[in-house]
């Protein structure tokens, strides 16, 4: 081994290979190596060192491993190796290793030791090792350091659960405390909007028929003069509410978030045993359908301003459709809930109140079929199916009434009984102007706007649900003179003749519905 020690140190490959015969016929390969940066003496010092373990440690075995930081010895009584040198490369020397079964570590040395007895193969497979980087045996401290490495995965898994979990939780717990702020705020926010009883009974005057400004299925209006002069209109609600106070705040905070130019403004309400009172901003103007069936005050309204009138309400119902934070189906779009500011700008009235009222409906079908008979289409008449559809229906006919000065029902023209729907089909079919309140026909450069817009009317009130526009479609036709329509199929409840047994039918009141014009809105959470 001393003799591999000069070798090694000599050679610059720092590696050494070599055989001995031992006692009797035993014979011995040795190999010797150091990295190859060390110096001769740096490597003799290095293998010195190793091969003196053999003598402390390897007594009486068969063949033993040395391996060092820098350095490494390693004797078998079998050819182990197949050293194979070129004179172009120093990395074409191979050595082929065994494993070995003893292993001891200390300090920076570790000694791989075989016990007897061991028979020498007779040939034994031999793999190139680099000498730079020898092949040794795995020592066992490899399972044992796969089984440290899986417990610290483990550990981490474990550990990164338990902190998604804890703020899983410090989030759930901080979205629970927000609920129960906001929910607090709200309570706090609807005591300002609270009006005392006695304060808005005193300012209608008890309520008094003098005041009274009108009547619907859940309620009557007031109009009232309240101590610092403000005009209000009070809607008394009927005893139909079985709500309680809690939940009638609710709804009321509900209705309170709906704010629109084109929404009569929500100023508060009022609490006292059963009695629901809603207050509103007074419109001194009063309703749409006082000037257009009007014979006198009809006349005031031009086409530019049935124009914004019509623009005012298709904005409304397109905010309460899908810019609102709920969404919310009117149901009972028409004339008498159209209230006119002194600029006779138009602001819808009667929004957002079905839910203080407990309707046994879902969001797409009721059993009881509120509304205004004349306004609303034959998917909700007769199956109780509503949508955002029903309201584009209603604004369809509520527009034509705009334009033709006549109700929506059955009457007589000339010799015939017609019916408002089939004569406007009719009429724009032969491209006739018959139908136009004579109030407009006077403004003959307004004709094509007005036959474009019943045209826009037809589209709205078609029998196919799927096939009438979105409100934001309908916004968009009314404000965009160049964009192509298409053509409207026959509107709901057309009438082909003078028959008005069809239109008496429609105009019955089921025993389901309310003998009374209800006024009801529909809010669908988005």
């Amino acid at each position: 081994m001393n003799k591999l020690r000069a070798d090694a140190g000599s050679s610059l490959q720092k590696f050494a290979t070599d055989k001995t015969t031992a006692s009797g016929s035993t014979k011995l390969y040795g190999l010797t190596q150091c990295i190859p940066s060390l110096s001769e003496e740096q490597c003799n010092n290095c293998l010195e060192y190793a091969i003196n373990q053999f003598t402390v440690c390897c007594d009486g075995k068969v063949g033993a491993i040395v391996l060092m930081a820098r350095c490494n010895a390693r004797y078998e009584v079998y050819k182990y190796y197949n050293r194979i040198l070129t004179s172009t490369s120093a990395t074409n020397t191979s050595v082929t290793v065994t494993t070995s079964t003893n292993v001891t570590v200390t300090s920076n040395v570790t000694v791989i030791t075989k016990n007897p007895p061991i028979l020498p193969p007779t040939s034994h497979p031999a793999s190139p090792v680099s000498p730079s980087s020898p092949v040794v045996p795995s020592p066992p401290g490899k399972k044992t350091s796969s089984t440290r490495i899986i417990i610290f995965v483990l550990s981490i898994t474990l550990g990164s659960i338990f902190i998604v979990s804890i703020c899983i939780y410090i989030v759930f717990r901080r979205k629970k405390a927000l609920v129960k702020k906001d929910f607090a705020l709200d309570m706090s926010t609807i005591e300002l909007l609270r009006y005392d009883f006695g304060t808005v009974k005193a300012a209608t005057d008890d309520f008094s028929e003098s005041n009274k400004l009108g009547e619907g299925g859940f309620g009557s209006v007031y109009k009232g003069n309240l101590q610092n002069g403000q005009v209000i209109a009070v809607k008394r609600l009927s005893n139909a509410s079985t709500q309680g106070e809690i939940e009638f705040k609710n709804e009321v905070m509900l209705v309170a978030k709906l704010q629109h130019r084109n929404l009569v403004r929500f100023l508060g309400f009022s609490l006292e045993g059963t009695e629901r009172l809603l207050i509103y901003e007074f419109m001194s103007n009063g309703s749409l359908d006082h000037f257009i069936f009007d014979p006198t005050r009809h006349a005031m309204l031009d086409w530019t301003t049935r124009t914004k009138i019509i623009k005012g309400i298709a904005r409304g119902l397109l905010y309460l459709h899908e810019d609102s934070r709920l969404r919310i189906i009117h149901r009972d779009m028409k004339a008498s809930n159209v209230l006119l500011d002194d600029e006779m700008n138009p602001k819808i009235a009667d929004f957002g109140i079905a839910r203080l009222f407990n309707l046994q409906e879902t969001h797409e079908c009721t059993n009881r079929v509120v509304g205004t008979y004349g306004y609303m289409p034959p998917e909700y008449v007769m199956h109780g199916q509503f949508s955002v559809k029903l309201d584009v229906f209603s604004f369809g006919v509520l527009v034509l009434e705009i334009i033709t000065g006549q109700k929506n029902q059955y009457f007589k023209m000339e010799e015939r009984t017609e019916f408002l729907l089939s004569y406007a089909w009719k009429s724009w079919r032969n491209e006739t102007t018959y139908m136009i309140d004579t109030t407009l026909m006077a403004e003959s450069s307004s004709l094509q706007d007005i036959m474009r817009t019943i045209h826009i009317c037809l589209l709205c009130v078609q029998n196919n649900v799927t096939d009438r526009p979105t409100m934001a479609s309908v916004v968009l036709m009314l404000n965009s003179s160049s964009l192509a329509l298409k053509l409207p199929s026959e509107p709901a409840f057309f009438m082909s003749s003078s028959s008005t047994s069809g239109l008496q039918n429609y105009y019955q009141i089921p025993s389901h519905s309310s003998k009374k014009d209800d006024s009801v809105s529909e809010i669908i959470p988005r």
